[in-house]
């Protein structure tokens, strides 16, 4: 079976790639300092010390795993392969709340990338289902837990 093409945009990528050096170089170093240390200290089997960072150990043993599986199905999106005529990956978007004439903005990204503190959601999101392929005065409407919101595509940027 073929894996799954990942989608990202050149920062996420790049955020990716550095959070994976930083577990190999540092992270993975500083786990086997502790459990060096807590293997010193004797006796083991009560070890509260020994026993969390060997789940530490096995928390960043994981997520490198996952992260180099994510960056070998990686694909970058080109500034070329965002569209400003239709909703795309990559694209900034100004979305008008129908009802309460609230405009949000947002960026589309792949699962991958998503961070809603930056405001990036992700394509396989509700909304970002809704908006994807469609363009500039689309009205779209999205489940939510309140019920139904209505929303207006007003721009799309790269």
């Amino acid at each position: 079976m073929s894996e799954k093409e990942i989608f990202l945009t050149r920062e996420g990528l790049q955020r990716l790639e550095d959070e994976l050096e930083l577990l190999k170089s540092v992270k993975r170093k500083e786990v086997a300092e502790r459990i060096r240390q807590a293997i010193e200290f004797g006796d083991i089997t009560d070890s509260s010390e020994y026993e969390d960072a060997k789940n530490e150990q096995a928390f960043i043993e994981g997520r490198i795993l996952a992260l180099e599986k994510t960056l070998r199905q990686a694909r970058l999106i080109e500034d070329d392969d965002i569209t400003t005529d239709r909703v795309s990956l990559g694209s900034r978007v100004v979305l008008r709340d129908v009802e309460t004439n609230k405009e949000i903005t947002f960026t589309i990204v792949s699962s991958a990338e998503t961070n809603p503190k930056e405001r990036k959601i992700s394509d396989e999101s509700p909304v970002g289902r809704a908006i994807i392929g469609k363009p500039i005065n689309s009205e779209v409407e999205v489940q939510v837990p309140a019920g139904i919101a209505r929303y207006r595509i007003v721009s799309i940027e790269k």
